[in-house]
């Protein structure tokens, strides 16, 4: 089927080679279309990205749209790409983002195509507005050069769960035949049923985060400087309108990492959240311009790593809890300072997932309000919150301890665009009163008790290991028995939302959805601590999330993380034996 004159190339030379080994490798199992999508490296055959699995999968997804909604060809789909491209393959967002949109065009369904790069919260941004069947998102966030991805959202303007993702993969086995002219995007560019949302939604979006702006006045006064680094992905143009839109001045760009560059040349890899490497040049920036906070995006704009220069002159990089911590203060302190109407307590909402700090759940103790908390990932978040908002709900906030926030009820995912812009006017603010946001954190762990967390990773290749591994804490002692404690420290409570177990529930039945297919096991210790042990979906890795928790009034905060310290140890000697099951630790 293929007609891509490159990826054709590459699998004509293997085949004249013989190459057995590379064949396999790209023919032998096609890319798995999970809740996330796509997410692949570019290259030939059906387990990369390229042209032809583009085709297929949009092929699919129209024909499970079809299938699920009967005005499809009045409401249509929108599509967004990032700036990510492959030259061997040929492959590229904006070419996956163009054959997609011909597949839906060449059905009758109208396609509101992005003529230009957009933040990945553009998308469910303009499926909610324009009250569209689904979006499509090209891109492959922060995954290194030579991965891109296709990612999913519902009519909810949420990214899709389970079961659609079994539909559209079936879906997807059915329609493997390209479709006539399924190769000729040109066709669209004369379609009426193309529409371009890109200015429209350049102005409504930043008409709609403005609701979330409450102190304009300090934002047109602040001598505060900050510096912003989009990492060569789409965030620049986006966070300077969102800075304007607040009234504030533009943030100084990182030069050489301000435009969209697919080669990612000044990083290892393109991920914020591997914090000080990928800074380097946003602190020599900050230096030069006497700027004290630093923002950074991930290449599609939707998560945000935060630091800030602290009085010893050394930056802190703040951590995904910490600055979840931050937003949820902040952003509860400006609904209260600015609620009409403070009796609705009652209907407010926070939201984290199960693997994030549990510092919303003291927030909302003490406050009033309701904490509830998810599964791993915004899916779910997103999900979640839009169901709350059909009851008539406010969801003022949701994060994950990935850098992930949702500041703006407008949009039903992570936002690092609006995250970017909110941080800013809290700094601002902040400001005025002789704080810093790190002064801040403390005042918030001081209200509200500490929140002390630790995570981390082993890397394992071998998925009988990590089996193993799991199969032995549910057998710990003897059959069916869980560990009643880890080293010196008892376990006085079990969570495992594989098997659906918990024993703090009357029934002893997890309330939170299970899955089979993963790995995923909690810990409550009667310390005061949780620990998440759980599989990754997208790599070979068991992850770790500890935690813990003190009440209002114990400030020993060196303490603390010595206890954390000491029990992370345990759960890594105990449960983890990285010895005996051969696991690579995480290198720093």
């Amino acid at each position: 089927y293929q007609q891509n004159p490159k990826t054709l190339a590459i699998v004509k030379q293997l085949l004249a080679e013989g190459n057995a080994g590379e064949l396999q490798k790209y023919f032998g199992s096609r890319m798995e279309f999970g809740t996330a999508g796509l997410r692949a490296a570019m290259g030939a055959g059906i387990s990369h990205m390229n042209d032809l699995t583009i085709i297929q999968t949009t092929q699919g997804f129209c024909r499970y749209l079809e299938k699920n909604f009967s005005d499809l060809k009045k409401r249509g789909v929108v599509i967004g790409f990032d700036a990510r491209a492959h030259l061997s393959s040929g492959g590229s967002s904006k070419r996956f983002a163009r054959l997609a949109a011909n597949t839906f065009i060449s059905q009758g369904v109208p396609v509101y195509l992005f003529s230009d790069i957009i933040p990945t919260p553009f998308v469910p941004y303009t499926v909610t507005h324009l009250k569209l069947c689904a979006g499509i998102m090209v891109t492959a966030s922060h995954n290194p050069k030579q991965d891109n991805g296709y990612k999913v959202y519902w009519e909810n303007g949420a990214q899709i769960i389970s079961p659609h993702d079994k539909g559209i993969s079936q879906a997807i086995e059915e329609n493997q035949e390209p479709w006539p002219q399924a190769w000729d995007d040109k066709l669209i560019d004369s379609s009426p049923l193309l529409h371009d949302p890109y200015a429209m939604v350049n102005k409504e979006y930043f008409k709609d985060i403005q609701k979330q702006c409450f102190y304009r006045n300090i934002n047109k006064e602040t001598n505060l400087k900050f510096v912003h680094t989009s990492v060569h992905g789409v965030g620049h143009k986006f966070v300077q309108l969102a800075f304007k839109a607040f009234d504030l001045s533009p943030p100084f760009a990182v030069p050489e990492q301000k435009d969209p560059d697919p080669d990612f040349p000044t990083v290892k890899y393109p991920n914020p959240e591997e914090g000080k490497g990928v800074l380097t040049l946003s602190f020599a920036l900050a230096e030069k311009d006497g700027a004290r906070i630093i923002l950074a995006n991930d290449p599609d704009a939707d998560r945000l790593a935060v630091a800030e220069k602290q009085e010893s002159g050394e930056w802190k990089v703040f951590s995904g809890n910490e600055l979840g911590a931050l937003l949820g203060w902040w952003i509860f302190t400006c609904w209260k300072n600015n609620s009409r109407d403070t009796c609705a307590i009652k209907d407010v909402y926070m939201l984290s997932s199960t693997v994030s700090s549990k510092i919303l759940r003291a927030i909302a103790l003490k406050e009033g309000f309701h904490f509830e908390e998810t599964l791993t990932g915004f899916k779910w978040m997103g999900n979640r919150a839009k169901q709350l908002m059909d009851q008539g709900k406010a969801v003022l906030f949701a994060f994950e301890e990935a850098i992930g926030y949702m500041c703006c009820p407008a949009v039903l995912d992570k936002d690092g665009v609006s995250a970017a812009v909110i941080t800013a006017e809290m700094a601002s603010f902040l400001a005025t009163r002789n704080l810093s946001l790190s002064q801040q954190l403390k005042a918030v762990y001081d209200e509200y008790g500490f929140h002390i967390t630790k995570a981390s990773y082993f890397i394992c290749h071998d998925p009988k290991v990590i089996q193993q591994l799991f199969d032995n804490l549910r057998n710990f002692d003897g059959k069916n028995t869980y560990p009643k404690s880890c080293g010196r420290f008892k376990v006085s409570g079990i969570r495992d939302l594989t098997t659906g177990y918990d024993s703090s529930q009357p029934d002893q039945k997890a309330i939170l959805p299970t899955s089979k297919s993963s790995q995923m096991i909690t810990f409550t210790f009667a310390n005061g601590g949780v620990a998440t042990m759980r599989t990754s979906g997208t790599e070979p890795k068991i992850k770790y999330y500890s935690e813990l928790c003190a009440p209002p009034g114990n400030s020993d905060v060196e303490q603390l993380k010595k206890e954390l310290d000491e029990l992370v140890n345990a759960l890594e000697k105990h449960f983890f034996q990285p010895e005996k099951n051969k696991l690579q630790r995480k290198t720093e």
